[in-house]
């Protein structure tokens, strides 16, 4: 009878509830800190507009953390594994796409791109890359803070496994025979790679200020 929506309810009236009931109910049942999460999935699933994958790969991971956190009170007849099962099922099938994209993309410039021509993908790359510099060095996703140091963990890999590539590069046009290079990563993966970084370590560094 108190309910601020009645049901039967859709995933976005779901998601308000939760929000507008978190601190009388679903806060004493549940870690109070997913209501970043509640809010996370709430802003991305509604913002009208097109995902890229590091967005549905967000949203899959906070979906997984809050059905983690309901199944510690009840399996709920059995739905919540069900439903966990099939979001892991999304994060596989999302992993092995993004997979195939970049095997694919690297295969592609190794049969195509000569010398100059990396040299002139460099060069138009970067003005390209200095409009998208400023969205890149903010957060995402500030709300979502469970697995940010997680986050910040794959941003390190992934800079050292890029640059890690170049230096192969390198040392095969210096000398071809010391080395083997197997594959090559862009230039924007690289460029990108530092501008995460970037904020990755503002955000450590305002947190350690506060």
């Amino acid at each position: 009878q108190i309910l601020y929506l009645k049901p039967p309810w859709t995933l976005a009236n779901l998601l308000k509830c939760y929000k507008k009931h978190w601190m009388a109910v679903f806060g004493y049942v549940v870690p109070r800190n997913l209501l970043s999460t509640i809010e996370c999935l709430s802003k991305h699933l509604y913002a009208d507009k097109p995902f890229d994958s590091s967005t549905v790969r967000v949203l899959l991971q906070e979906s997984k953390n809050l059905l983690h956190a309901f199944s510690c009170r009840s399996d709920y007849n059995g739905v919540l594994p069900q439903a966990y099962a099939e979001v892991t099922k999304l994060c596989e099938t999302l992993g092995e796409v993004r997979a195939d994209l970049v095997e694919q993309d690297l295969s592609e410039d190794i049969m195509v791109l000569s010398e100059n021509a990396a040299c002139e993908k460099m060069e138009a790359t970067v003005p390209s890359l200095q409009s998208t510099e400023e969205k890149e060095l903010h957060p995402s996703f500030p709300g979502a803070q469970e697995n940010r140091h997680q986050e910040i963990w794959a941003v390190l890999e992934g800079v050292w496994n890029t640059m890690n590539l170049y230096s192969v590069e390198l040392f095969q046009k210096l000398d071809p025979s010391a080395v083997t290079m197997t594959a090559k990563a862009s230039f924007e993966e690289a460029f990108l790679g530092l501008q995460k970084l970037l904020a990755a370590v503002k955000e450590i560094r305002e947190g350690i200020g506060r």
